[in-house]
């Protein structure tokens, strides 16, 4: 019975072997059929890294340094107001902040005096012309002596020297405006007694005003009438005044080294005002020049490179630039650059010269709004 006993044995282990034969081909077979076949097997090979990238084109545009200062401004023609004689102001002919031309009368002082001294110098002269050419006829028909008409003539000179006197010193009661204007507070009123040093109003030309700054004198050699200026004042909200370049002071400050000069900004509207604080950008050396956004940059190891993009091959080039001035946004760029050419202005971090990329065309991505959970507000109101 032993013997039947080890056969039996012996069949069900190798039942048992080939039952684990088949479950391992089984295996295998369905192993094989999900990676796609037994070629399937071998680890795939590695593709290529095509990075994505946004690229813009160089172009020439109008380019210039700028020179920043700070500015005064002032009235292109300035002066306080006064009479010439003390006397007692009888009537005001304007009001604060009034406009007025040029030779209008603005205050009269008591002329009563002097307008009937007017008067008699007047029929004094009527009456010296008078005398005078009737000597003058006597004289030439010889009835009269050429003594008498000398003495004739000079009474008659006498008497409108003495009538001109009389007129200056009425118009010097009479205050006009020298010129046209804004005329400010008045600072005195009717019935007051005015003198030579009180000061009546202060008439400002501001319909072209000067801005006048100072320039560090290594731009002397530049500074010529003409230049263009750019001026901001607070405010005004940002709004820019523009002007031209005037005049150049003739001497450099030996203790700050610097150069005054003045430019006109044209204020036909009046806002601007007479000592305002601006700040001026003086615009020197205009010139055409290639100019790239500021995100093309890639400084490495003291050089400045942009990455230019084949548009054939898509490939890109590291290519080493020389940087001219710069504006809000923009650079120029002196050498390494043609017109035309496309530099890469995002995705420039993970290039590599001679690689390939995809020119993404579409619009930026937008920024992912934060959750109230990021904003600290733990979506509780």
């Amino acid at each position: 019975m032993g013997r039947p006993s080890l056969r039996g044995a012996l069949v069900g282990l190798g039942l048992a072997l080939l039952a684990a034969f088949a479950a391992r081909d089984v295996i295998r077979e369905k192993l094989g059929h999900l990676s796609g076949g037994p070629a399937a097997s071998a680890p795939p090979a590695a593709q290529p890294f095509v990075p994505k990238v946004r690229v813009e084109r160089a172009r020439l545009d109008a380019f210039e340094d700028r020179v920043e200062a700070l500015g005064t401004l002032r009235a292109n023609e300035s002066v306080a107001l006064a009479a010439p004689v003390t006397d007692i102001v009888s009537a005001i002919h304007f009001e604060d902040g009034q406009r007025v031309e040029k030779g209008q009368i603005l205050v009269e002082m008591v002329t009563a005096e002097e307008k009937a001294l007017k008067t008699e110098a007047i029929a004094a002269v009527e009456e010296a012309r008078s005398q005078f050419l009737r000597a003058k006829d006597l004289a030439a028909r010889k009835f009269t002596s050429e003594s008498l008409l000398d003495q004739r003539r000079r009474e008659f000179e006498t008497a409108e020297a003495r009538l001109k006197a009389i007129e200056a010193r009425l118009a010097d009661r009479v205050v006009v405006a020298p010129f046209a204007g804004t005329i400010g507070l008045r600072t005195i009123s009717l019935g007051a007694l005015v003198e030579p040093d009180r000061p009546i109003a202060r008439l400002e030309d501001d319909s072209v005003m000067k801005l006048d700054f100072s320039v560090p004198s290594t731009f002397l050699a530049a500074l010529k009438p003409g230049l263009p200026i750019v001026a901001r004042a607070r405010g005004y909200d940002g709004e820019t005044f523009t002007g031209s370049l005037t005049s150049v002071d003739n001497a450099v400050d030996e203790v700050t080294r610097t150069i005054r000069v003045r430019a006109l900004i044209p204020n036909p509207d009046r806002r601007l005002k007479p000592g305002l604080l601006m700040t001026v950008d003086l615009l020197k050396t205009p010139r055409t020049a290639v100019v790239v956004p500021e995100e093309a940059l890639v400084p490495a190891g003291g050089n400045v490179y942009v990455f230019v993009v084949d548009e054939a091959s898509r490939k890109v080039e590291r290519r080493p630039v020389v940087m001219g001035a710069r504006r809000a946004g923009e650079v120029e760029v002196a050498q390494g650059l043609e017109d035309g050419e496309l530099v890469v202005t995002e995705g420039g971090l993970k290039l590599a010269p001679g690689m390939t990329v995809v020119v993404d065309d579409g619009p930026p991505a937008a920024a992912p709004a934060l959750s109230d959970e990021a904003k600290g507000t733990g979506g509780r109101s």
